[in-house]
């Protein structure tokens, strides 16, 4: 039974894993409908999970479902995306001060490659790979920080922020703060947590000021083409 009860939540956690990347990857944009059927066919998916995924994102405000009108990729208010930021800065201050030196030198490779991936992003101005490497940048520091807790918080904001860019950002084509993550990994490696805190505020400063609160969002995608490849 609890071999039953385990595969069933591996596969929920699948079909939230798919749909929280395509919208992450500004794929899924807000205001789309989530129509189950169409997500069954593309992800080879039992309907029964599916709507329990549907369930598990609304509860994490990254999809809203309403009575007799199904579930669609949730669009932040823009006083929504001035409190996302908020608890950004304050997560991911407290995500910064427990990294140590040690820490930093125990996932020194996992770095330098995510490092080099977003240079190569940058280079190649691939849209899609330069907004996957900048969110994993900050999933990346989550993950050496080893607080399950913040890690949780921040994946979800950072999904929501994605939701955000994709309706407020003004430039189409998202820049690369390769720099600023450089500076943040030199302070936490020379153990100047307040350096890196006061670097983080700027870059999370600077995506806000990027953000026009009045826009409309661009034509969504459909959902088919959006979560192909799953």
């Amino acid at each position: 039974m609890s071999g039953a009860i385990s595969a069933r939540q591996q596969e929920v956690q699948r079909i939230i894993d798919a749909l929280s990347m395509a919208i992450a990857q500004h794929r899924l944009k807000p205001g789309v409908r989530l129509v189950e059927a169409q997500i069954v066919e593309a992800l080879s998916a039992n309907r029964n999970h599916v709507q329990a995924a549907l369930q598990r994102l609304a509860l994490q405000h990254i999809v809203t479902i309403a009575p007799n009108r199904g579930a669609k990729v949730a669009q932040p208010t823009a006083r929504e995306a001035r409190e996302v930021f908020i608890a950004r800065r304050a997560i991911e201050r407290a995500m910064l001060a427990g990294i140590s030196v040690d820490k930093m030198a125990l996932h020194g490779d996992e770095i330098e490659a995510h490092l080099q991936g977003e240079g190569a992003a940058a280079a190649s101005e691939d849209r899609r790979d330069i907004v996957r490497q900048l969110s994993q940048f900050h999933l990346l520091l989550a993950k050496i920080s080893d607080n399950r807790v913040l890690t949780e918080m921040l994946s979800n904001l950072m999904v929501r922020s994605s939701l955000i860019v994709a309706l407020y950002q003004r430039n189409d084509r998202p820049e690369c703060q390769c720099q600023e993550h450089r500076a943040i990994i030199a302070a936490l490696r020379a153990g100047n947590v307040t350096e890196a805190q006061t670097v983080m505020d700027d870059h999370l400063n600077f995506i806000e000021q990027q953000l026009e609160l009045d826009v409309t969002p661009a034509a969504p995608v459909s959902l088919l083409d959006a979560l192909s490849g799953w």
